[in-house]
């Protein structure tokens, strides 16, 4: 018997069968979505008014409008979607009062934790693509025509993002197991969000791990490049704080 793979198997089931993640992940997709076409129909009004509330890079009207806008509401949007996914995926167990049950199973709490962990990447990482997917189809639905080689990197740029937040979402997760429930993971979700606005009106720079998926994505140069090797840390520090964290879970505490 493989426990982890075990883990694995189990924690994928409830995750199929779940009307959160499933709901979030359409959320975010659908949402993303729809807003940035908006937007781009919207600029191609040609209204004067309207161009000036959404901004420069969206008053083009093309695929680099639509791809620059959803990279914005993705940074932001993505952060609270993927926060909510695995916030559910760690405090259900304790909202719903199943968390008793894991400790007589011959899988440990510890390859639980990871299980959960590594479904949620891969939850995440399906929600990404399926917002490029609907993201290429709401282009042509808008009228864009063909993208060329720029929108493409753009949509392989955008897909990245999606995964680089999910990462810095990771704390989420901790915060919910610590907390035991699905609020206070949620309420550092929104946290990491607050953190990386202020850090972006601070100009305390790229290198912060919560700001550099965003700053990468909107300013792909050399050095937004370089900065994400900050990244990293937080799912390494935040996950294996998790599971930390479950292997030495007690009930009376």
């Amino acid at each position: 018997m493989n426990p982890l793979a075990d883990a694995i198997a189990v924690e994928f089931r409830k995750a199929r069968s779940s009307r959160a993640l499933v709901s979030t992940g359409v959320l975010l997709a659908v949402g993303v979505t729809l807003l940035s076409s908006a937007m781009v129909m919207a600029a191609r009004t040609g209204d004067a008014e309207i161009v000036a509330k959404i901004g420069p890079q969206a008053a083009t009207g093309d695929w680099s409008a639509l791809l620059a806008v959803a990279t914005q509401i993705t940074a932001a949007a993505g952060v609270l979607a993927f926060g909510v996914g695995i916030s559910w995926l760690y405090g259900r167990e304790f909202a719903d009062g199943t968390i008793p049950g894991l400790f007589g199973l011959p899988v440990g709490r510890g390859a639980i934790a990871t299980a959960k962990l590594l479904v949620y990447l891969a939850w995440a990482a399906a929600v990404t693509l399926v917002t490029v997917l609907l993201l290429f189809a709401g282009g042509f639905a808008v009228g864009l025509g063909t993208p060329d080689a720029a929108a493409f990197g753009g949509l392989a740029r955008l897909f990245a993002l999606g995964v680089l937040t999910s990462l810095i979402a990771v704390p989420a997760g901790w915060a919910a197991s610590l907390g035991r429930g699905l609020l206070p993971g949620i309420a550092v979700a929104v946290g990491i969000l607050v953190v990386a606005q202020v850090s972006v009106i601070a100009d305390l720079g790229s290198w912060v791990p919560f700001v550099a998926p965003a700053f990468w994505a909107m300013h792909a140069d050399i050095h937004s490049t370089a900065a994400l090797v900050v990244v990293p840390v937080v799912p390494l520090v935040f996950g294996a704080a998790t599971v930390v964290g479950w292997r030495r879970l007690q009930l009376d505490k």
